[in-house]
């Protein structure tokens, strides 16, 4: 992988894989074939940069995955190389965690989504009240003496 100057992401059963950590820290640029992959720190990073989207309907035609890649031209493809250099420590675990590696990135997004998690629970609570009420008035209403 470390000598490959690309290397396939395919979209597997589970929402991660070491694909592509293992592509960025081989800096091998990542062709990823994928329509809804969802990439860690997407909102700071633009994984454009230093990776190949290919849809999943595009990948399957023949010969088509070979003419693209042979198509990318020497200059983009190190401007993508030297991108992926930069920002290859933003996936990297270290022990004791260093400001701006894997650990680091992760509480900055876990941070990120606090705000958002919590105006959806406070609109998700809006209408709690009347469901209460409502609840009280249902168990308030006297079943027929014939129901049971």
């Amino acid at each position: 992988m470390h000598s490959s100057k690309f290397c396939l992401n395919i979209a597997g059963d589970t929402p991660s894989s070491n694909r592509l950590f293992d592509a960025i820290a081989s800096h091998c640029v990542p062709v990823i074939i994928s329509d809804d992959i969802e990439l860690p720190y997407e909102d700071v990073l633009d994984y454009s940069q230093f990776c190949i989207f290919v849809r999943t309907s595009d990948a399957i035609k023949e010969k088509f995955l070979v003419n693209m890649i042979r198509g990318i031209g020497k200059d983009e493809w190190t401007r993508m190389w030297q991108k992926l250099k930069e920002v290859e420590h933003f996936f990297e675990f270290q022990y004791p965690s260093k400001e701006g590696d894997a650990v680091q990135m992760i509480w900055q997004a876990v941070a990120r989504k606090v705000p958002v998690m919590r105006m959806k629970i406070h609109r998700s609570m809006r209408y709690s009240r009347s469901l209460i009420h409502n609840n009280r008035e249902l168990r308030t209403i006297p079943t027929p003496s014939n129901f049971w």
